[in-house]
């Protein structure tokens, strides 16, 4: 866990880091609620490194890479011959957090049965280890994160509501990064900064200007996760030169010369109308001219309805900002006219 890629600017983030910073220093349990990738398991990190028990155990669990059936061996541990292939005593996450703090991801998926000794543990912080009659106290904290509606999960009978109350003395919303905006620049030069040390270069890689405005108009449905992604590729393909456009592929499963997936407008840019062509076009005589004169009116058109903003007239010809300017530049001498 990074709590150094913790950074912004933006109101959204400065105001979910005071809130988070207010509840540190509380010690009850805390629900982290916010879309995959936009770094629950870093402010849950900051949780712990800002509370009294920051001298203790940090550890986490996804529960949702555990088969129901191995949930409550993971919290609780399990005593030998507990079950099949339990050829030991083993220590659960609860008490390996003892005097510190256990974080619970994907808390949604803890199977119904598995809850009641959850609850049980929060309300009065002792257990049975699995195959075992003998209560083990610990003194943990609890920070649980989820994605999911846990308060719709609990209205259909799939979340107990005592163990929803119990968890959520403090529910924090981590804000995504499409509410972060002017947050971008600052943690796309931060990835890029790590990635270039790693590669073996002496000086952060630089990001252009265009790179950075293309990467700020990103939607980014994978947040956090997907922009450290994006940075990183683009880095090891700039092969230690300037990050432009060129090295910044979105969508690394796309062959070359395919549309890109989802192509149109930009989160937050107001649909305009069509660009229309004055009057009726005459094609040239040859394919090639024809191409290239509806090319260049299509360019006029959609820069003439955006005010020449050339990331808009981008999206709203369904091109990327990278395939906009090849074109762009392609009929550069004819567009000044």
């Amino acid at each position: 866990m990074r709590v150094e890629e913790a950074i912004g600017r933006s109101e959204a983030f400065l105001a979910f880091t005071e809130r988070l910073s207010r509840a540190a220093t509380v010690d009850r349990p805390v629900l982290l609620i916010g879309e995959r990738g936009t770094g629950k398991e870093l402010a849950a990190a900051k949780l712990h490194y800002l509370s009294r028990r920051w001298e203790g155990p940090l550890v986490a669990l996804n529960c949702a890479a555990l088969a129901p059936a191995l949930v409550e061996a993971e919290l609780f541990g399990h005593e030998q011959g507990a079950f099949t292939g339990a050829t030991r005593e083993r220590a659960g996450r609860f008490e390996a957090a003892d005097g510190g703090t256990l974080l619970l991801d994907e808390i949604g998926l803890v199977p119904l049965e598995s809850q009641e000794k959850l609850l049980r543990v929060v309300e009065y912080g002792t257990f049975e280890r699995v195959g075992s009659s003998r209560p083990t106290r610990v003194d943990v904290r609890i920070v649980a994160a989820t994605n999911a509606d846990l308060p719709a999960l609990a209205r259909a009978g799939r979340f107990k509501e005592d163990l929803l109350d119990r968890l959520s003395f403090e529910v924090l919303h981590v804000p995504p990064l499409r509410e972060r905006r002017e947050d971008i620049a600052i943690l796309a030069r931060h990835f890029a900064g790590r990635m270039g040390r790693e590669l073996g270069g002496d000086a952060a890689p630089e990001l252009t200007a265009e790179a950075l405005e293309m990467l700020e108009a990103h939607p980014w449905p994978g947040n956090i996760r997907e922009l450290k992604n994006v940075v990183e590729r683009a880095v090891h393909r700039a092969e230690g030169g300037p990050v432009g456009v060129e090295a910044i592929d979105f969508d690394p499963f796309r062959r070359p010369g395919e549309p890109v997936a989802g192509a149109g407008p930009i989160s937050g840019v107001a649909p305009v109308d069509p660009p229309a062509v004055p009057g009726r076009l005459t094609l040239p005589a040859s394919l090639p001219e024809a191409v290239a004169s509806l090319e260049i009116e299509a360019l006029r058109g959609a820069l003439l309805a955006t005010r020449h903003h050339q990331r808009k007239a981008a999206a709203l010809l369904g091109l990327t900002y990278h395939q906009f300017r090849g074109l762009f530049r392609k009929h550069a001498a004819q567009l000044e006219e």
